[in-house]
């Protein structure tokens, strides 16, 4: 999710799910060594609980942007070892660390010795050609014994050389039983299942064999799915803002970021899929994707949106 759940989407998911974990986009160890530090990390006390999710192969440089991030106030620690993206490879990130599993246990054992935090790992189920339970299995045990108690779960493989990151979500095939092996077999760890949750059907089947699914694509496309999780995973029974009042709830943090100069599209961006399949949801997205609109326009322009779609709504 690089360049995707900055701090502007997860402001505007938190207050669509009270509960849910957000997870930033990867940030790279040495961006943190060497650059902005608050640019990377600023973000607004409302998105809690939030974890920090790092991408990186050094221990000492990896501990480093750990303890920034725990300076920060993050609540979760989280390696990726499961971005196929061919520049992540380039810098020995991602998911080309499944062919190193001492390697990334080595760097989970000097980021836990930097923090108190819980340190996660995020990762495939196998690498290339090597499809077999027991490659993700090893890979489980090994990082296991450095400390590491929560796995969170791509069910598919990760090709590096021929597929694009798009094609590395869609092409190798989903096997969950790997993942419900993985509890089975390890079942005092945390194992959370990824990939390929288009439906709560589907996640409801699946959580009765895991301790929990992370979302990606579905909660920024249609992010109103995350409401469902407040009452069915987290015994929340609070009522849940309706989307129009998501909206409302929105407008006083973009007066906020424009008052900083932070560019109108900058947030609208992430807000597009808010109506998704609902009637009225194409006009939402194009008044909120307009560059002609969003040049000038201030945060009424989210208000111009939600009459176009909930006209009884809107004080436009």
């Amino acid at each position: 999710m690089m360049d995707w759940t900055d701090r502007h989407c997860r402001y505007f998911l938190r207050l669509v799910t009270r509960h849910a974990r957000l997870y930033t986009e990867m940030i790279t160890a040495p961006a943190l060594v060497h650059g902005d530090v608050a640019h990377h990390l600023n973000f607004d006390a409302a998105e809690h609980p939030l974890a920090l999710q790092l991408g990186g192969s050094d221990p000492g440089a990896l501990a480093h942007a750990a303890s920034l991030g725990e300076r920060w106030g993050y609540d979760e620690i989280n390696l990726n070892c499961g971005c196929p993206s061919e520049r992540v490879q380039t810098g020995s990130f991602g998911a080309c660390l499944m062919a190193e599993p001492r390697l990334v246990a080595t760097c989970v054992a000097a980021m836990r010795n930097a923090v108190a935090l819980p340190v996660t790992v995020k990762h495939r189920i196998g690498l290339d050609a090597r499809d077999d339970y027991s490659f993700v299995r090893d890979f489980v045990g090994t990082v296991a014994d450095a400390g590491c108690e929560v796995f969170i779960v791509h069910a598919r493989n990760a090709v590096l050389k021929g597929l694009s990151p798009k094609e590395n979500r869609e092409i190798p095939p989903l096997r969950y039983a790997y993942v419900r092996k993985l509890k089975q077999d390890f079942p005092r760890l945390t194992i959370v299942l990824n990939g390929g949750l288009a439906d709560w059907d589907t996640i409801d089947r699946e959580m009765k064999d895991v301790d929990g699914v992370m979302l990606g694509r579905l909660a920024y496309h249609d992010p109103y799915q995350l409401a469902v999780a407040d009452w069915k995973l987290f015994g929340d029974d609070a009522r849940v803002r309706s989307r129009a009042e998501v909206v409302y709830a929105l407008v006083p943090y973009v007066d906020a970021q424009l008052a900083l100069g932070v560019p109108l599209r900058a947030m609208t961006r992430h807000i597009l899929g808010l109506y998704h399949g609902q009637s009225g949801g194409r006009s939402f997205r194009r008044i909120l994707s307009d560059a002609a609109k969003l040049k000038d326009a201030g945060s009424r322009l989210l208000l111009e949106a939600l009459a176009g779609v909930e006209p009884q709504a809107a004080e436009v």
